[in-house]
């Protein structure tokens, strides 16, 4: 499987929520050889989309000249496009935002009523692509804080999507809290395994995995205290 990763946090590898992501790409790696790359969106030359249109008018061509003509081409190419990034303001990140804005010359400006909604027709057939979003945030729980971001996920995917939205995901990048994130991580190699072997995650391992990994309130006071040290 060809599995494109676009890393949409601005700390490159250094990435909590890329460690939940390579957690899942090794369990992928388990059930068969995969072909992944990983692009950094922060080091990509990406313009803001206008919204001119231009792009669905005339066959995908855009008015700007970077680097999103060839992440285009690479998408197209791929068989999984994986969403990998931090909670920002209850969406995603403004870097890969900007890459999801660009993404209009894959559409036309022709649409037709798909179930309850209205979609654009496709200008390329991408209907092989499966999607995934793995995305993390420093909250101690996942309510009320992730909603936002798999809301827009699953409208811009509608088909073929899976969602993994994991809290308290700094600790990934705390050596000391490995007692809690090691057997987290299992948890999630052992969901990207499942997901490369059937095409889906069972229910009950996705509700552990996005669950909290300590209490919430002893994550939230570990938090505080560290906020109030640092006055």
């Amino acid at each position: 499987m060809k599995i494109l990763v676009m890393n949409g946090s601005p700390k490159r590898e250094a990435s909590d929520t890329l460690h939940i992501t390579r957690a899942f790409l090794d369990g992928m790696k388990d059930a068969r050889a995969q072909e992944i790359r990983m692009i950094h969106v922060i080091d990509r030359h990406i313009e803001y989309c206008t919204g001119c249109f231009a792009c669905m008018r005339n066959g995908g061509s855009c008015i700007h000249n970077d680097d999103m003509r060839q992440i285009l081409n690479e998408i197209l190419e791929s068989d999984l496009l994986l969403l990998s990034f931090p909670l920002y303001c209850y969406g995603m990140p403004a870097p890969l935002k900007a890459l999801m804005d660009r993404t209009l010359p894959l559409s036309g400006m022709a649409m037709k009523k798909v179930g309850e909604r209205y979609e654009h027709v496709g200008q390329a057939d991408f209907s092989r692509l499966r999607y995934l979003m793995i995305c993390g945030c420093g909250f101690p729980n996942s309510k009320h804080n992730f909603e936002p971001a798999a809301a827009q996920f699953r409208l811009m995917f509608p088909g073929g999507h899976t969602v993994i939205t994991v809290p308290e995901s700094p600790m990934f990048n705390a050596p000391e809290a490995a007692a809690v994130t090691e057997p987290r991580l299992a948890l999630v190699r052992r969901a990207g395994r499942q997901y490369a072997e059937t095409g889906a995650i069972r229910p009950a391992l996705l509700a552990e995995i996005c669950s909290p990994m300590i209490p919430e309130e002893q994550y939230a006071a570990i938090v505080n205290a560290g906020a109030e040290g640092s006055h």
